[in-house]
Order: structure tokens, then C-alpha cells, then sequence
């Protein structure tokens, strides 16, 4: 299947175009939800860990776990981080393929971070902050700067604001990955990796299909640092085909 069958396949799926016809639910109030976050937040070792090793935010250690098993990254690699705020990804990402130059002997990779909300600078990476993801002007801003370069990784951490309302989330974060994706058959090079969190529910293997006629290897992730009642999982594809033209 070429890209264009593929968004034409992908346009016409249910879970993107059903109108949303019910009423919010009620959600919690702050101060029951700011204490169970606070708790939540104290017990966790992972940001205690993250302090420890000066990361941004916990996150950090769901991408190195992933990286540790499955490869995808190296040094002189070009990737491409969606949803970067606050930084955590894009800094394992820094070091890793190695755009901070921290090896003098190793080549030197890039590293694009991007995210609706402002990221404050990082060593070796080409911050867009502020700017939409989504939007074709920004994907148009990444394409310049690329310059017709190809990404040998696309990572997305993003995700959707929640409303509080399941299959709306569901499938706005839904919209989300299949964005990433789109853009990501456009600009990555043969043999590419693509990652993309997203929150289990009954199109995920819909997702994993289609990931799967771009790339030979499509896994199901959820890394230790995942916290163990969130319904987040990542889909990562290796070996990206390449399109037909």
C-alpha cells in the first residue's frame, strides 16, 4: 500500500469521525487529585532517579529502557522528537546519537525536538517550541530545516489533553499518532524506527496494522518506568520499508 491509499484508508476511519454527542463526566476535584498526584510523585523512584541524573522529567527512563533493548538509536543518527516538553527525551536523545558532540570520536547526530509548549534549550538539539505539531505550517518549518535530509528515528511521546471523557481521548490521542505517522513515512530514510505512545483501547490493533504495512517489525512496549495503572503502551516499528513510488 503507497501513502496516499493509506491516508485515504486512514480518513475514512470510524474512530476519527464519529461525532462526540455525550455530556462531560464529572471529574474529581484539586485538591483530592493535587494530593494523590503529590503521593503518587513522592513514592515513585523514578523521580527520584530522575533528579539524581539531572533529567527533565521520568520519562527519561521509559526511552532508555526502550532503546536498551531494542537498538533504535545511534550515534550520527537524524531523529525527530514530537511532543518533547519538557526535555527529558530529547536530552537521552542528545547524548545517545550524540548531537551534543559529547564524544569527540564518535559521529555527530541531530536531534529536532518540537512541542506545542516552550522547551527551554538543551545541549545539541534544534528546539520548536511553542509551535503545533499538527499543523502543516510547522511540519513545513521542519521540513526546511531538514533539508531534504531523511530521519533515521521518530519518536512522539505526545499526547492529548484529557478531557475526562475515555473514547474521546482515546481518539484524540488516536489523531495524534496517526499524524506522526504520516509525517514520519514522508521524511524518514530506509530502515528507519518510528515510536509513538498512545492509551490501549480497541483500535490499538487497528494502529499496529497499519504501522506494520510500513515497517517489518511492529512491537507492543510498555517499559518498567510506565507507571503499572496506566493504560500507556507504545508501539515501536522497526525496519521502515520505505514508500513505493
Amino acid at each position: 500500500m503507497n501513502i496516499t491509499t493509506f491516508l485515504r484508508k486512514f480518513s475514512l476511519c470510524s474512530c476519527l469521525q464519529r461525532k462526540v454527542t455525550t455530556n462531560a463526566l464529572k471529574s474529581k476535584t484539586k485538591n483530592t487529585s493535587s494530593k494523590q498526584w503529590l503521593s503518587r510523585q513522592l513514592s515513585d523512584p523514578y523521580v527520584e532517579k530522575a533528579k539524581l541524573m539531572n533529567y527533565r522529567c521520568r520519562s527519561a527512563f521509559k526511552l532508555l529502557e526502550i532503546n536498551d533493548k531494542y537498538h533504535i538509536l545511534k550515534p550520527g543518527h537524524v531523529v525527530l522528537d514530537v511532543g518533547a516538553a519538557p526535555g527529558s527525551w530529547s536530552q537521552v536523545l542528545a547524548h545517545t546519537v550524540n548531537s551534543n558532540e559529547s564524544d569527540k570520536d564518535l559521529p555527530t547526530g541531530v536531534v529536532i525536538a518540537i512541542d506545542k509548549q516552550n522547551i527551554y534549550p538543551i545541549d545539541g538539539v534544534h528546539i520548536f517550541g511553542n509551535m503545533d505539531f499538527t499543523s502543516i505550517e510547522t511540519q513545513k518549518k521542519i521540513l526546511e530545516f531538514l533539508n531534504k535530509r531523511t530521519v533515521d528515528a521518530v519518536v512522539s511521546d505526545m499526547a492529548p489533553s484529557a478531557t475526562g471523557i475515555r473514547y474521546m481521548d482515546n481518539e484524540n490521542m488516536l489523531k495524534l499518532c496517526y499524524s506522526v505517522l504520516r509525517f514520519a513515512l514522508e521524511i524518514s530514510v530506509k530502515n528507519a524506527s518510528f515510536l509513538v505512545k498512545l492509551w490501549q483501547c480497541g483500535e490499538t490493533k487497528q494502529l499496529e496494522n497499519d504501522i506494520a504495512q510500513f515497517y517489518n517489525k511492529v512491537k507492543v512496549v510498555k517499559p518498567s518506568a510506565s507507571r503499572s495503572d496506566s493504560t500507556e503502551i507504545y508501539l515501536l516499528g522497526r525496519e521502515f520499508k520505505g514508500l513505493k513510488t
